[in-house]
């Protein structure tokens, strides 16, 4: 594991500045035993750097989003209305946005090119997490999340589909699951951010409750730039090769009439969606949610000691911060574990022990969390429901032929995500049964942890999916 960790951050070449990149260099030719990076050629580096990039900075943008979102709701609601439950709102919108745009991208990725569509999918989320900062009130916050939701929505299905349509076979899985690791440094960059701007707020060196506005500021920056380094991206030689010969031959690119018109992608669209709902829901219904009980449980140990008032809003970002970033920690090792089980174990077992382990690490976490001491059990829970994720960048693009790969591995991802819009509301719902005629804080707080726990169960059904699903552990990627 540490090698490989190493592997990610030294052995990466520099890449020259250079108006053009060569299609291809000529391969190296390792032993099939050894590490996927060693696999690679410069330009698969290159490819491999700029897709991870593009969805490190998509998942800086959700983590912002997640760590600004109490703050925000509190700033742009009228007095008297939930945050919590406006929050849950707003994410809905979002996912519903990122799901919207998944669907859209992900079919265009496939009919003109994976490398153009994914510059222009970073181009509309960094624009319009900046213009986030610039919210009046609950609406227009809103409607600029949803904005965002749709660049954000289409880049995991196109980087993983350049990717792997890139990379050669013996380091797909490798390098897949990686990308996905390194999306907890995105995660980390926010849980950072937030600390900052959480020390500025108690310093009052920023104004109290506008942190939530810079975040989102710096949110913007690092994914803007990151689109001058992809127009550098060249289309990969697989898709351009198979475009040719899908034109002569018919083959519809990017159509959810040729994805669901035949059984056998049908098949994989449709258990794949169910197999993503449990995970998505599991995460931004459940996981994401921590810190609004870091919050609260960190309030009441403030208010405890004696912290002043005017201090406790900028001391709860910070421990906010802490949790994201304790969280991520864990998702970075959890995926890297993921995918070195999918690659020795296979797939299908690799899932099983995911979903299981986030059931009850989840369920332990909303619990259990009661104060700084159990901050390790953030960790747990973001190693084990992020662990997931890994399996799905990995497994998703080998269900798929070269014609819909990125249409196949969006349909799963995406239409998981409608579904998984579903999530907050529920939460939302869920909790407001629970604490009806709840008088204290601590009953409110306690209708949370259950109203968590009970959602819990969402993660069974990636069980039930996976089940029905194929292993594709050693064979070649699937073909018209």
């Amino acid at each position: 594991m540490i090698q490989l960790i190493f592997a990610i951050v030294i052995p990466c070449p520099v890449i020259q500045h250079r108006a053009h990149f060569p299609r291809m260099s000529t391969p190296p030719t390792p032993d099939a035993s050894a590490p996927w990076y060693k696999h690679l050629t410069k330009y698969h580096w290159f490819v491999f750097i700029v897709a991870s990039l593009a969805w490190l900075f998509d998942c800086l943008d959700q983590q912002l989003f997640l760590l600004a979102r109490n703050s925000a709701m509190k700033a742009l609601l009228p007095p008297g209305m939930d945050p919590i439950k406006y929050g849950g709102y707003a994410t809905s919108i979002f996912v519903a946005g990122w799901a919207t745009g998944g669907l859209i991208f992900g079919s265009v990725g496939d009919r003109i090119g994976r490398a153009k569509t994914l510059t222009l999918t970073v181009l509309i989320y960094s624009v319009c997490t900046g213009l986030s900062a610039f919210s009046k009130g609950w609406v227009d916050f809103a409607i600029y999340r949803f904005l965002t939701g749709l660049g954000v929505g289409g880049v995991f299905g196109l980087a993983v589909a350049l990717v792997a349509d890139t990379l050669p076979d013996t380091a797909r899985a490798g390098a897949l699951g990686t990308l996905q690791a390194l999306s907890a440094v995105g995660n980390i960059a926010a849980g950072i951010t937030s600390m900052y701007m959480g020390s500025l707020e108690a310093s009052k060196a920023i104004e109290p409750g506008t942190a939530w506005k810079y975040m989102f500021l710096v949110g913007a920056l690092p994914a803007f730039l990151c689109v001058f380094i992809q127009i550098r991206l060249k289309e990969p030689e697989k898709w351009v090769k198979a475009r040719a010969a899908g034109k002569a031959a018919g083959v519809k690119f990017g159509s959810y009439s040729a994805l669901l018109g035949d059984v056998r992608w049908r098949k994989s669209a449709l258990l794949g969606m169910v197999l993503c709902v449990a995970g998505v829901i599991g995460l931004w219904g459940i996981g994401f949610f921590s810190p609004e009980l870091v919050g609260d449980v960190m309030e009441r140990s403030l208010k405890a000691e004696g912290v002043a008032a005017d201090k406790i809003a900028g001391e709860k970002t910070y421990w906010i911060g802490v949790n994201s970033i304790v969280q991520n920690l864990g998702a970075f090792f959890g995926m890297l574990l993921m995918t070195k089980i999918a690659q020795n174990r296979g797939r299908k077992p690799a899932f099983a022990m995911a979903y299981v382990a986030a059931l009850i690490a989840t369920v332990g976490f909303f619990q259990f969390f009661d104060g700084r001491g159990d901050i390790w059990m953030s960790a747990v829970m973001g190693a084990c429901q992020l662990a997931l994720f890994a399996g799905f960048a990995i497994y998703l693009p080998e269900l798929f032929p070269t014609s819909l790969r990125s249409t196949g591995t969006s349909f799963c991802y995406n239409v998981g995500r409608f579904v998984a819009a579903s999530g907050p509301f529920t939460l939302g719902s869920l909790q407001a049964a629970l604490k009806a005629g709840a008088t204290t804080p601590e009953a409110k707080l306690e209708a949370f942890r259950t109203a968590c726990t009970y959602m819990s169960a969402i993660f069974l059904l990636g069980l039930v999916a996976l089940a029905f699903l194929p292993e594709t552990k050693g064979r070649p990627m699937p073909e018209d």
